[in-house]
């Protein structure tokens, strides 16, 4: 690991590829890409397959099936590929617009999340996830020690984290994906503190690096959650997430689209930023002071 923590990230590493205007050509250059992304790759599958799975997916699938009591691993994909079709389904069912209720209502009550979580993370689709990997490398390289994943879903963040020697705390509003990602890890053996967000709040300064990954778009207020997680960051801390949200028939539950109060927030906090990806996903890490 000492290597990878040494490097820059991923994403500044393939912007300065890219935009090199003495570089090789286009076939080595992506050559390159597949190489490098392949190295944050190795580093989630490690962390999350199980020990005696070679594949992740196939590891993912079946460590699901025995979380669901499912043993045919066809029927779970089955269940993964159509997970996000059903998740709007259920928001549209579920939802009331303008009440928040009914939203947790949905985050709560969803038995389809965990599939399409648990899909997405085999990287079969994108490789997004591998964001997580970002905020572990930037982790390492602050010395962070004591993560918090907020808006956990699943756990893999955890089991990344955990993976790389960090002390992990997993928090959620929904009580079905804390309540998953805890059998997950105790099935691993993972000593991990679970944060149910609707009933217990969260630690004052008790984190030196939060991740919010992919959180902040389904949330009303966002800048009310800033403000909840810069109490639970120690001063120096580091808050890791994407500040920003596309469109997506598909997903109605990216509900935030302004988020300039929510910078403004962070400023008022005293937060700046310390690292941005500019080149693959868009996320931003800030910096308590």
């Amino acid at each position: 690991m000492e290597n990878f923590v040494s490097h820059p990230l991923l994403p500044d590493r393939l912007k300065t590829i890219w935009e090199d205007p003495n570089g090789p050509g286009q076939e080595e250059r992506y050559a390159r890409q597949l190489d490098e992304t392949a190295e944050y790759a190795k580093v989630w599958s490690d962390a999350l397959r199980l020990s005696d799975e070679a594949d992740l997916t196939q590891s993912l699938c079946r460590e699901l099936g025995q979380l669901t009591g499912c043993e045919d691993l066809a029927k779970v994909q089955k269940r993964c590929r159509g997970a996000m079709k059903e998740m709007k389904a259920d928001w549209e069912k579920t939802v009331q617009d303008g009440d928040e209720d009914s939203v947790v209502t949905y985050y709560d009550q969803s038995t389809a999340y965990a599939y399409e979580l648990m899909w997405w993370h085999t990287l079969e689709e994108d490789d997004s996830p591998l964001a997580y990997v970002c905020a572990l490398h930037l982790a390492l390289k602050h010395g962070c020690r004591n993560s918090l994943d907020f808006g956990a879903g699943v756990g893999s963040g955890a089991l990344l984290f955990h993976h790389y020697g960090a002390n992990v705390a997993l928090a959620d509003i929904s009580s079905t994906l804390l309540d998953f990602a805890e059998r997950r890890l105790k099935a691993r053996q993972v000593p991990a503190t679970y944060i149910d967000l609707k009933s217990t709040p969260l630690p004052e300064a008790g984190y030196d690096f939060i991740t919010a990954m992919d959180v902040f778009e389904h949330i009303a207020e966002p800048e009310e959650t800033v403000t909840t997680l810069a109490a639970a960051l120690q001063p120096g801390g580091i808050l890791f997430g994407r500040f920003s949200a596309d469109v997506d028939p598909d997903r109605p539950s990216h509900i935030a689209r302004d988020f300039a109060p929510t910078f403004r927030r962070l400023k008022d906090l005293g937060f700046t930023e310390c690292w941005s990806d500019q080149w693959l996903w868009g996320h931003q890490a800030f910096q308590k002071s």
